[in-house]
């Protein structure tokens, strides 16, 4: 004989744990659209600093003496494609893990799909849009001047053996800050605030 099976659980504690359930289950797919999300733009991102770095410095970025260093043992400036390409690699995954660790939601976006919740105005959305752009401008800069601090100290002086003088760490500081613009701007214009 089987005896029906009755919960003594609390009702609330239960939808709790189905609304946590549920959200771990959200999550895996929410952090992957970030993370493509956080490339893409990192990619641009790049693309960007490389465009104001390039003219300033009248220089390849530091991927080519990388290359030269680590791979080909020859002049850096022989390998200005190769250079450039890895510039734009390191750029994407450093903009995918920016979305790793931002609190947005990629692909959300109210404004980006033409629609918007019932009972909110345009207007609302639009400066829910300014406000994500706003907060990843500024998540951007803090996190490009870290990889830019972290770039000087480490890949440059430990990795590369440079010592750059001051008008070059300038202008590596400012590109990246102009990569980390970019960056937050792009990612926040794309994503949502997860709630």
């Amino acid at each position: 004989m089987r005896v029906p099976f009755t919960s003594t659980a609390d009702p609330e504690r239960d939808r709790r744990v189905d609304a946590d359930s549920a959200s771990a289950t959200d999550s895996a797919p929410r952090l992957a659209a970030r993370i493509a999300e956080g490339a893409r733009a990192g990619f641009v991102a790049t693309l960007v600093m490389t465009a104001y770095r390039l003219p300033v410095s009248r220089s390849l970025p530091p991927t080519a003496l990388f290359w030269s260093k680590f791979v080909s043992g020859d002049d850096p400036d022989d390998h200005p494609i190769i250079a450039l390409a890895l510039h734009l690699l390191y750029g994407a995954v450093g903009g995918a893990i920016f979305g790793a660790l931002t609190p947005f939601d990629a692909g959300s976006s109210a404004g980006s799909t033409g629609s918007h919740e019932p009972g909110r105005s345009t207007d609302d959305d639009h400066r829910e849009t300014a406000s994500r752009e706003v907060v990843g401008l500024l998540w951007g800069s803090v996190y490009a001047l870290a990889l830019s601090v972290f770039g000087e100290r480490v890949v440059l002086e430990r990795v590369l053996d440079m010592d750059p003088e001051v008008d070059e760490r300038l202008v590596f500081h400012a590109g990246h800050l102009v990569y980390g613009l970019s960056l937050g701007t792009l990612f926040g214009s794309r994503t949502s605030d997860e709630e």
